[in-house]
């Protein structure tokens, strides 16, 4: 696995541990479940992580 620091929680969780954790590592970003740590991540490449977060503020997956 790709070497994953900096881990945050979302700030909308609010303590709930509820949410998905995201780290950066020098090539990559890993996205984990808060309630399952022990099961791993998956890694994306930075841009398609950008890619993916500019799409949530412009509202592209909305219902």
């Amino acid at each position: 696995m790709a070497n994953i620091t900096d881990w945050r929680t979302s700030t909308r969780t609010q303590g709930q541990g509820q949410c998905v954790e995201v780290g950066f590592g020098a090539d990559c970003v890993g996205v984990r479940d808060t309630k399952n740590r022990a099961a791993g991540h998956i890694t994306v490449a930075p841009q398609r992580w950008h890619d993916f977060v500019r799409g949530l503020k412009h509202g592209c997956f909305d219902s």
